[in-house]
């Protein structure tokens, strides 16, 4: 069984700083693209940032870009989004998704959601 656990989430103020983890269990995330999304309140899924499979590449939301960081732990099977310079309009559930396609296969899972929320 496929499990995707994002922890790590809570309050913080504004300018603080937390790092979100997306453990994986039942598959080997190296094969995988990772991305984290996030929703806040009354608003649409947004895609904040992706770590590629094959090289590593990354890319970023420009409203996160320079203050997040996506990196992953292949030995620890884990993915990590480290947010700092929060700001309050970084306040929503945040999602990680491993998603892999290959010859006539295609794999996509998603976790529970942890929540920021950036608040003085």
């Amino acid at each position: 069984q496929v499990q995707l656990v994002e922890s790590g989430g809570g309050l913080v103020q504004p300018g603080g700083s937390l790092r979100l983890s997306c453990a994986a269990s039942g598959i080997d995330l190296k094969y995988y693209a990772i991305a984290w999304f996030r929703q806040a309140p009354g608003k649409g899924p947004e895609g904040v940032s992706s770590i590629s499979s094959s090289d590593g590449s990354t890319a970023y939301a420009d409203s996160v870009k320079g203050r997040f960081t996506i990196s992953r732990d292949n030995a620890k099977n884990t993915v990590y989004l480290q947010m700092n310079s929060l700001k309050l309009e970084d306040t929503a559930v945040y999602y990680c998704n491993a998603y892999y396609s290959g010859l006539q296969k295609e794999y996509d899972y998603w976790g529970q959601g942890t929540q920021v929320t950036v608040s003085s």
